[in-house]
């Protein structure tokens, strides 16, 4: 065999290993890649590169975060469902695809197949947000407040199960509100201060220096315990609106097909990093998240409850499934 010979099937079996997937003990074997539905400094985003920088120093590897925000999450899936490779994992809250098969007739992926739980890393407070300027000191004070000016208020919310429940209880309260749609809600904020819109639902993370600087009001939030960062405000359920409730699980996705083995393997280096470095559960809890790492299986437990509660709510709504 020629010596060009043996250099070409060197070249091509080199190829075929960079291209194989990893197995739970030699894993990473190159840079691993972040794909975000969210913005930069989205909750999302500072959970993401946090945890990032911590796993690449402990696997000797790069991890790069990639953001692609728009399409009520459809971008960021599409991207990661096309790559179809171990080493690009989707980082998501549960509520970006929870949502989508009451909201879309039909969808690219089947989230049951294409996005395998790795592990969740936080649960977000989802916060339901007034400007100050709008004088509403309660959400029944807003509720009412829509009920007086039908047609004359906005309401926007993050892609997904914020959206899906908060435009749930509009209906069923038989509010009349327009719904603005972002492409990245890293800009509702802003709009929510100067009263262009009159309600956001989105992180306690984007909203909370406006909070603080008085520029808009936080009515509730819809996590089961009251936010550590602000912990005056009621959660939904003692505001006396329990449909709202609901956890935000944010987390790794793994493609079609990843073995098991290999999603407990990387959920336990999260585990490992996230307990020797204390720093990432305060800086965490400052923006309003809570470090709660659950492997593949509890991780899909979450899920299913998620999915369950979804139901409900789409069941008392008279909606359908996507086909």
């Amino acid at each position: 065999m020629s010596r060009f010979l043996v250099a070409f099937a060197a070249a091509l079996l080199a190829g075929a290993l960079a291209l194989a997937p990893a197995s739970a003990q030699n894993y990473p074997q190159r840079a691993v890649r972040f794909i975000l539905p969210f913005g930069p400094a989205s909750g999302v985003d500072i959970t993401a590169r946090l945890l990032g920088d911590r796993l690449a120093a402990h696997w000797g590897k790069p991890v790069v975060v990639e953001n692609r925000p728009g399409g009520d999450g459809l971008v960021a899936i599409s991207a990661f469902t096309s790559a179809n490779d171990d080493h690009t994992l989707l980082f998501v809250p549960a509520s970006t695809f929870t949502a989508h098969p009451y909201t879309h007739d039909k969808l690219p992926y089947d989230s049951e197949r294409d996005l395998l739980p790795i592990a969740n890393v936080t649960v977000i407070v989802i916060a339901l947000v007034v400007p100050a300027s709008l004088n509403v000191k309660s959400l029944g004070e807003f509720v009412a407040l829509a009920r007086a000016k039908p047609g004359l208020l906005n309401v926007a919310a993050a892609p997904g199960n914020s959206d899906f429940i908060l435009s749930g209880f509009i209906k069923s309260q038989d509010l009349a509100i327009t719904k603005v749609p972002y492409r990245d809600i890293m800009q509702g904020p802003n709009d929510l201060a100067e009263n262009r819109i009159q309600i956001l639902a989105s992180s306690i993370t984007i909203v909370q220096a406006l909070h603080q600087a008085g520029k808009v009001k936080i009515l509730a939030v819809t996590s089961r315990t009251r936010a550590p960062t602000a912990p005056d405000v009621p959660t939904v359920v003692e505001a006396g609106y329990p449909t709202l409730q609901l956890d935000s699980l944010i987390g790794l996705f793994g493609p079609r097909g990843m073995p098991n083995a290999l999603r407990e393997s990387i959920a336990a280096d999260i585990r490992a990093v996230a307990a020797s470095d204390a720093v990432i559960a305060s800086r965490l809890a400052s923006t309003g998240m809570l470090v709660d790492v659950r492997g593949p299986g509890d991780f899909a437990k979450g899920i299913a409850e998620i999915r369950g509660k979804l139901a409900e709510i789409a069941k008392a709504l008279g909606l359908k499934t996507a086909q």
